[in-house]
């Protein structure tokens, strides 16, 4: 399980990669034009419409990056299935779809499908893509059929499968949605020891994307507790109303920079510069703007004892800072922006106390982080093991990965064909790039007096077709995706 979860941490990472500087270019807007969110200023809002366009799209780079990293050659299909995936659920469980299926008006629809565009369900499409992909990208279908055979097969039976899949979050999600509400409004009524509750399960529902359901009772006007307007429009209770937002500060601009620097200190010293550009700017991200996603799906599963005691000390900030009544605000999140123009709101109180709690909390942070990563040999970026734990791939010393030798299958019709191909086309000496359409391979070599086409015909192939002096086509018919699979698995071979 654990080596399951760190193989899923390992696939964030491409589509994390990308989010702090998404999330600096939408700080940096907010920053010039914090009331209009760039209505009143040109350069605001191209930063941070160009920011947006990165993060609110969060669920659709993970879908598609857990596609390519968890399947088992990292194949571009089985991120397209990815996409196939996610756009399936969240068009048929969109809120607009449910009242058709209902009979019943947009507005009445339960709210728990106005947030079904979430990560969860992101993850979760590139999850299932990558298992379709596994599962039926080498079937071969009769030959009435053979053109929707191996990879091209993966995105139809990714769409089938998120249908079967959608049903079930058609009962599932609005429940347990439903009682993620009543749940924050019971404890609501608990005063300082609420807020901390709310901090922890807010943390520890970030992969779920049900913090949203917490997040209406607390900032909205769900449980006429509504904690963002009131503090905004003056008109809450001066050291009460904030509780739900003041904690937060803390944690984003102290406590996971301060993480950050752990993970860093402690990555291993070939991958110090690999994982000091991810973290250093991930964790720039959460203390300028309060966008925490980069910093926590960077370790949310290659650690996840780590993210549950990150959400632990969420829930302690919380119930300090609603304690002693320090409080300040925010519109967009919790970072140095929103703490500076909050400050001089009438309802902050002494809000200058969350930065010594965020001094306070970074040692904290910073200890934990360090003495669990080494004691327990957590995974966290640049710690990686040098074998990826699936058999197929593998790290090389610099970080990168390839794709390591996969023996071809003994007496495979495609693999004897595939072995006289690609011996007839002069093999690794001589091809220098090869790939498929829908019936034929098309190669690239460097010289085609090399290429000896009575053997490659011997494979019994219906044809050859030279291009170029530098370019041959090899017609196979409509099972070539076998075929080249099998050369792919040649290559590879010899080149490892």
């Amino acid at each position: 399980m654990m080596n399951y979860l760190q193989r899923l941490g390992r696939s964030l990472m491409l589509p994390v990669a990308v989010l702090p500087a998404a999330a600096i270019l939408m700080g940096i807007g907010y920053w010039i034009d914090p009331s209009g969110w760039g209505s009143g200023n040109i350069a605001a809002a191209f930063l941070i419409k160009a920011g947006a366009a990165i993060i609110d799209n969060i669920p659709i780079l993970f879908a598609v990056g857990v596609g390519l990293g968890m399947s088992k050659n990292r194949d571009g299909s089985a991120a397209l299935s990815g996409l196939v995936a996610y756009l399936t659920v969240t068009t048929l469980l969109a809120a607009g779809t449910v009242a058709l299926f209902q009979g019943i008006d947009v507005e009445a629809v339960n709210p728990a499908f106005s947030r079904i565009e979430n990560a969860f369900i992101g993850i979760l499409s590139g999850l299932i893509a990558a298992s379709m992909y596994n599962r039926f990208s080498h079937v071969k279908l009769p030959d009435a059929l053979a053109f929707f055979s191996g990879k091209r097969l993966v995105p139809i039976m990714t769409a089938f499968s998120m249908i079967l899949v959608s049903v079930a979050l058609y009962f599932i999600w609005p429940v347990v949605f439903t009682g993620l509400v009543g749940f924050g409004e019971s404890i609501s009524k608990l005063g300082a020891f609420g807020a901390g509750l709310y901090g922890f399960f807010n943390r520890l529902l970030i992969p779920t994307g049900l913090h949203h359901a917490l997040n209406s009772v607390f900032w909205f006007d769900v449980a006429d507790i509504n904690d963002i307007g009131k503090f905004w429009s003056g008109e809450g209770e001066k050291g009460v109303t904030g509780m739900y937002q003041a904690g937060f500060f803390p944690i984003m601009m102290f406590g996971l920079p301060a993480a950050a620097l752990a993970m860093y200190h402690t990555a291993k010293t070939k991958r110090k510069k690999q994982a000091a550009s991810l973290l250093f700017a991930a964790a720039f991200a959460s203390f300028f703007t309060g966008v925490t996603e980069p910093l926590e799906f960077s370790f949310m599963f290659l650690a996840p004892v780590l993210y549950l005691v990150h959400a632990v000390l969420t829930g302690i900030s919380l119930f300090i800072a609603a304690t002693f009544q320090w409080t300040a605000g925010f519109t967009f999140s919790a970072g140095f922006v929103d703490f500076f123009l909050s400050s001089r709101l009438p309802l902050a109180n002494q809000p200058y106390m969350l930065i010594v709690q965020g001094l306070f909390f970074s040692v904290i942070y910073y200890a934990i982080f360090r003495f669990m990563i080494v004691k327990f040999n957590l995974m966290t970026p640049g710690r990686e093991s040098d074998e990826v734990v699936d058999a197929v791939a593998s790290e090389t010393t610099d970080g990168e990965t390839k794709v390591a030798p996969v023996a071809s299958a003994s007496g495979s019709e495609y693999s004897a064909m595939a072995n006289m191909i690609y011996d007839g086309l002069g093999g690794d000496s001589n091809v220098t790039g090869i790939e498929s359409c829908i019936t034929r391979l098309r190669v690239d070599v460097k010289d085609m007096d090399t290429v000896n086409q009575d053997q490659i015909k011997k494979a019994g192939i219906p044809g050859i077709k030279v291009v170029s002096p530098n370019h041959i086509q090899v017609i196979v018919g409509t099972n070539v995706q076998f075929v080249l699979d099998e050369i792919e698995k040649i290559r590879s071979h010899r080149a490892g």
